[in-house]
């Protein structure tokens, strides 16, 4: 093989390496992503319950807020060239934010059950729609197959490692909004009404995704459909997780409230996303090395 045509085989390659490093949006699906989602639906489960209810903004106030907090960091992770870990997941928390309380406005209405302090109304506007869980989580699945259906005839990849299109990365949130408020709706469920109580809510949710993890070792089942479902069921793991800390003991939880178990998760959130940021920058660190090595190995 002459020359030039080694060459022309390794610019195409640092060429593709290169579009890769670039266009790449999304993190990689690790045991650390599935922490930090975890964590950070567990913080939307108590920071929207602080803003909704401790502060008695209501769930229609909250819910616009929350959801104007969302399209702005949206747009900043919309508009980066390349995967932020501090973009990434600051999208994911306002999702679950805004999923909580958009949640809890289809699903709640303002009876006394759902509201605490003996307070009789949460701020400005309708308190709720009242559809309840099983209706309200019937509109999500349908709002969430539609956003599938819309991403499957577009013919681009479900895989997230390969989404580097705006098109195909603006679907995907989308479907995480509704997966978070699906999620929301879920978590509630078991936690209120199944009879189950947060612990034993959480329990049965971790049960799932332990099952969903030895199904992965099965190459009949598709990867992406299990990430699918376990990301829908991570949100209900958060949600149980956050009524259990901030419930009353009388209700099973640990009554730490709304604000400090908020604060002790941002930090913890933070601190995720601190050491994912570190390993992003040490893994682009080795990328620019290795193309380095390739050019002056063609030189």
């Amino acid at each position: 093989m002459e020359k030039h045509e080694v060459l022309a085989d390794v610019d195409r390659a640092s060429t593709s390496s290169t579009t890769q490093s670039v266009m790449k949006k999304l993190p990689e699906v690790t045991l650390i992503f599935w922490i930090m989602k975890i964590a950070a639906t567990t913080l939307g489960e108590t920071a929207g319950d602080l803003f909704a209810q401790t502060l008695k903004l209501g769930y229609f106030l909250t819910t616009i807020a929350l959801f104007a907090v969302f399209v702005v960091t949206l747009v900043v992770q919309l508009r980066s060239s390349h995967y932020n870990p501090f973009f990434y997941w600051t999208v994911i928390l306002s999702t679950s934010m805004a999923g909580t309380t958009m949640s809890d406005f289809m699903n709640r209405d303002a009876s006394s059950k759902y509201l605490s302090g003996g307070a009789k109304a949460l701020g400005w506007g309708p308190q709720g729609l009242g559809l309840g869980y099983p209706a309200g989580a019937a509109i999500l699945i349908s709002i969430l197959l539609s956003i599938f259906l819309v991403w499957k005839l577009s013919g681009m990849t479900f895989q997230i490692r390969d989404i580097v299109s705006f098109r195909a990365e603006a679907l995907f949130w989308a479907a995480i909004l509704v997966s978070n408020t699906l999620g929301t709706s879920m978590g509630d469920f078991l936690s209120d009404s199944s009879g189950l109580g947060y612990a034993g809510g959480a329990l049965l949710v971790t049960g799932v995704l332990t099952v969903l993890a030895v199904l992965m070792k099965v190459p009949a089942v598709p990867n992406v459909l299990l990430f699918w479902i376990a990301f829908v069921l991570t949100r209900p793991l958060g949600a149980t997780a956050g009524d259990f800390l901030t419930k009353p003991v009388a209700k099973g939880g640990l009554d730490l409230g709304t604000a400090g178990s908020s604060a002790v998760l941002l930090a913890v959130l933070f601190g995720l996303m601190a050491y994912a940021h570190v390993r992003e920058r040490r893994a682009s660190a080795a990328r620019t090395a290795g193309r380095e090595r390739v050019s002056r190995r063609a030189d």
